[in-house]
């Protein structure tokens, strides 16, 4: 069963995570403060799920992640803190507050003069966030695997999936314009998808672009 176009075909200068935009605009480099605060499994799965689902309250994110609305709470007002999250206006109540990512992306990347700590926190977090991504793909397969025939999910979306891989030699700057080709078209092709969350038959997706230099013992 075939998910919709699958290609195999055979790389950043540096690995790096960013988590994609709610709006136009550079991607924000986090600081250390702002990356500390982001170092938490926690935080960053009520991130992604307020990114999937839109705005929630802490009692429904405690409910989608298994723990007391106390917790989620916690965390949300530390994501406020630092401007990943805030508080949608004109909803809810001082007892019942809803919140919402902050519009922005931001990006995470090793520095000449990280430290230890420093290092240890972005790989941390980068490597959340891909295991986050695969989670994703690996439900989509299951979904695949099950009912590919009957399942409305697949049936409904089936012609707009692509798992594509391609395989190539290039040079660092060969590489890099690539990526910033990938980012202007990204650009144009996205902006009418914006803001599109209460449209009917629209559904949360997401965009997934690897690059990077396939490193051996030798390299």
């Amino acid at each position: 069963m075939s998910l919709g176009t699958s290609t195999v075909e055979g790389m950043t200068d540096s690995p790096e995570a960013t988590a994609a935009p709610a709006t136009q605009g550079p991607p924000k480099i986090l600081g250390p403060e702002r990356l500390k605060a982001l170092s938490h499994p926690l935080r960053l799965r009520i991130l992604d799920l307020l990114q999937t689902h839109g705005s929630l309250t802490a009692s429904g994110l405690a409910e989608l992640v298994g723990e007391s609305s106390g917790s989620t709470s916690y965390h949300l007002r530390q994501l406020a803190r630092h401007e990943f999250v805030r508080e949608v206006e004109g909803k809810g109540t001082a007892r019942e507050r809803w919140w919402e990512q902050t519009p922005g992306g931001y990006r995470i990347a090793p520095e000449a003069d990280d430290d230890v700590g420093t290092r240890t926190a972005k790989s941390m977090v980068n490597a959340q966030l891909e295991k986050t991504r695969q989670a994703k793909i690996w439900h989509l397969l299951d979904v695949v695997d099950k009912a590919p025939d009957v399942d409305p999910r697949y049936l409904a979306w089936k012609d707009s999936i692509t798992l594509s891989t391609t395989l190539l030699w290039a040079t660092p700057e060969q590489l890099a314009s690539v990526i910033e080709a990938f980012h202007e078209f990204l650009d144009v092709y996205t902006a009418p998808l914006r803001g599109q969350e209460n449209v009917a038959g629209t559904a949360p997706v997401q965009i997934h672009f690897n690059a990077f230099p396939v490193l051996d013992d030798g390299a």
